[in-house]
């Protein structure tokens, strides 16, 4: 079955998921982080690319991103991934591909939904690596919300704005997200929409998506429908 085109849209937030092919690591050491970096913070420029929230594990790395036109998603990906991968495989002396396919990108809805998806993004290296706190894992944007220190790749969005009056105000807010943490079943839809290059955002939103898309974007249970539960229609 032929792949569907992902769902692009200028202008609007999406999150992006890259994983090293066959779970192999993507960085090595902190020089291929340093120069993970520094290739996303140039080829965001170059593509108008504003970037909202990061994170690098070894395997995988995922964005929240706002392009500002819709063909410049890709075009920012695939500028990343030949400047980065040719770097990679010249330093550590292989050949051939790094990635585990095509990347992930699923649209999100601007304000809490996107909050959300940026605290999801960036407390991931507690989930996955067990930490007690995510702010102990440097690689990623968390600390730069929490005012911990300053990224200059980051373009905080207007949600990030409405938090407070000050950046203290704000940094303070985004602070308390963090602690309180989300729930578990919104993490795990989160993180599945990320996986399945779906939507994230109120049922209002992906319904407007799907009515203009002309197919479903909603994550559907798997195995057998149970009965009296009828399919969806293909009409």
């Amino acid at each position: 079955m032929a792949r569907l085109p992902r769902l692009v849209r200028a202008g609007l937030p999406h999150q992006i998921l890259q994983a090293g092919h066959n779970g192999q690591a993507l960085v090595r050491d902190d020089e291929d982080r340093l120069m993970w970096r520094a290739i996303l913070s140039d080829v965001a420029r170059t593509h108008e690319v504003s970037v909202h929230a990061w994170v690098l594990l070894d395997d995988v790395f995922h964005l929240v991103v706002t392009p500002t036109r819709a063909e410049g998603l890709s075009r920012f990906m695939q500028d990343f991934g030949r400047r980065y991968v040719g770097h990679f495989n010249r330093r550590h002396a292989r050949s051939g591909t790094l990635w585990n396919g095509r990347f992930r990108a699923g649209l999100v809805q601007p304000g809490q939904a996107l909050l959300q998806v940026m605290q999801v993004v960036e407390t991931r290296p507690q989930r996955a690596l067990g930490l007690e706190a995510p702010q102990d894992w440097p690689w990623s944007s968390l600390a730069h919300h929490v005012g911990g220190s300053t990224d200059a790749l980051i373009t905080e969005p207007p949600a990030f704005w409405a938090e407070g009056n000050t950046p203290f105000d704000r940094e303070a807010a985004y602070r308390r997200r963090i602690e309180l943490g989300l729930d578990p079943a919104t993490v795990a839809g989160i993180e599945s929409c990320a996986r399945r290059g779906l939507p994230w955002g109120t049922p209002t939103f992906v319904q407007a998506l799907e009515a203009e898309e002309g197919r479903a974007l909603s994550p559907r249970p798997r195995g057998r429908p149970r009965k009296g539960i009828a399919r969806p229609s293909k009409d």
